[in-house]
């Protein structure tokens, strides 16, 4: 068994979306921190009223990335232009399969001249591993484990926190004991805190201004204590794993697209060189759209909103895919805003006898690794929901999709098929129960409230003239 490859496993596996459907794997777990430090919903609106500590130490992987040929072979695996790209700074990167699907997206660091840190999910980390270990590549790579997966949880090599909210560069001058770097979005710095040297990456989340921090693991209780101090006079608030996921709903970024490595000639020495306890062997996939096949499920940098990031003056793999791509029709990203009275329509057929709805967790109410939901128009697919969740600040269920470009345009009418067919999939998150259509308007991204009574009532007049 500990020969086994992702191959086998899918060859073993029969029609691989009902192999990916029926995984016995749950959503992300966020471990290292409590569900909640008060409760979710205050947790939520810190971050847009006061201030918010995230501990991202435990739920990613990092992996470095040194050597002469870093930059090189980093260039050559992502859609993203390295031009102008030298330390200190950070970009998301994304790389794509020969085909030109998405495998996933991390943060990359640029550290030092040859030195360069990922973090994010597996898959992307994977992908590198491989080119660094089968590539003609002068480079070393060190993977840290996330937390729930490895022998020695509470030893990582670095922590990291996220301050974010209208307080936080209050919060990190208190913990300075002096005015923050005015740096500009993902650029980094070295500060001080406590006595100890932090990394800071300048970001932002819906808006909000935030700062990235992290350093070794021995100063981790040094650092977090000294935040939390800071943080005392400035409204700081801890956020539990219960509330981390649902921030992605405000600030528009999609965290879950499947890997697009499960089928493909190109792509089988990859399948052959990833194991069988490897994260794309273990993926789960929920919800109620299912294509024929699993490239229904592969999703393109347009898909997810990076096209802006797609840059054709570089050589890497999966160009002369997306070159072909660029002219076409593409989905494009949008929030959904559910309505209400459907929302309370499925939550409380939780209190009948029955046929009852899926069952609809708060904040989150994601119940694999990867969510896929059919959104429809006159009974249509005409997109695909990925994540879905409540936010306490628009008092809203929100959900972050992608849809055909004609039914885009925010205030559009579509609905939701909440729940997966003929009464679930055999995911242990997943009760018996019967799909239902959830009325949604389509809306910005980062989301903006559009879905007011009164505009949906005029958008109504307006249709109907």
């Amino acid at each position: 068994m500990t020969d086994q490859s992702l191959q086998s496993v899918l060859d073993q596996g029969g029609d691989i979306v009902d192999l990916l459907r029926n995984q016995q794997v749950g959503p992300n777990v966020y471990p290292g921190v409590p569900a909640e430090y008060s409760n979710w919903r205050t947790e939520q609106q810190a971050w847009a009223t006061k201030a918010v500590l995230f501990n991202q130490s435990f739920h990613m992987v990092d992996l470095e990335v040194s050597g002469p040929d870093a930059f090189a072979m980093l260039n050559y695996l992502g859609i993203n232009s390295f031009k102008g790209f030298v330390p200190d700074r950070a970009k998301q990167f994304v790389p794509v399969t020969p085909d030109g699907y998405v495998i996933g997206d991390v943060i990359l660091f640029y550290l030092e001249e040859n030195r360069f840190n990922l973090v994010g999910r597996a898959p992307t980390i994977e992908w590198v591993e491989y080119h660094a270990a089968t590539g003609d590549w002068n480079v070393t790579v060190e993977r840290d484990e996330r937390t729930a997966v490895r022998p020695d949880p509470e030893n990582r090599k670095n922590y990291r926190f996220q301050l974010q909210g209208p307080n936080a560069m209050a919060v990190l001058g208190e913990a300075m004991g002096e005015t923050p770097p005015d740096l500009k979005f993902f650029h980094m710095a070295r500060i001080t805190i406590a006595g100890v040297e932090v990394r800071a990456l300048r970001h932002g989340m819906a808006g909000q201004p935030g700062y990235e921090l992290f350093g070794p693991w021995q100063d981790y209780d040094t650092v977090r204590n000294a935040l939390i101090e800071a943080g005392k006079d400035h409204g700081l608030t801890l956020v539990g794993g219960r509330t981390y996921s649902s921030n992605t709903l405000e600030s528009g970024w999609i965290p879950s697209p499947l890997p697009a490595v499960y089928t493909g000639e190109a792509l089988k020495p990859y399948r052959e060189w990833l194991k069988a306890n490897s994260y794309e062997a273990k993926a789960s996939i929920g919800g109620s759209f299912v294509p024929d096949s699993v490239e229904g499920y592969y999703l393109t940098p347009w898909d997810l909103g990076y096209g802006p990031f797609v840059k054709f003056d570089h050589d890497f793999i999966g160009r002369e895919a997306l070159e072909r791509m660029a002219g076409q029709p593409q989905r494009k990203k949008v929030t959904l805003a559910l309505d209400n009275a459907d929302v309370m329509r499925v939550v409380s057929s939780a209190l009948q006898k029955g046929d009852r709805a899926k069952y609809m967790e708060f904040p989150s109410a994601v119940y694999s690794m990867h969510p896929y939901d059919a959104v429809l128009k006159d009974g249509k697919t005409i997109g695909i929901s990925t994540w879905i969740g409540y936010s306490a600040n628009e008092g809203k269920m929100l959900t972050l999709a992608m849809v055909e470009a004609d039914f885009a345009e925010p205030g559009t009418e579509v609905s939701l098929l909440w729940g997966e067919p003929d009464g679930g999939t055999r995911k242990p998150t997943v009760e018996r129960h019967v799909q239902t259509e959830i009325k949604a308007i389509v809306s910005s991204v980062p989301y903006s409230e559009v879905a007011r009574d009164n505009y949906a009532e005029g958008w109504r007049t307006k249709q109907g003239a």
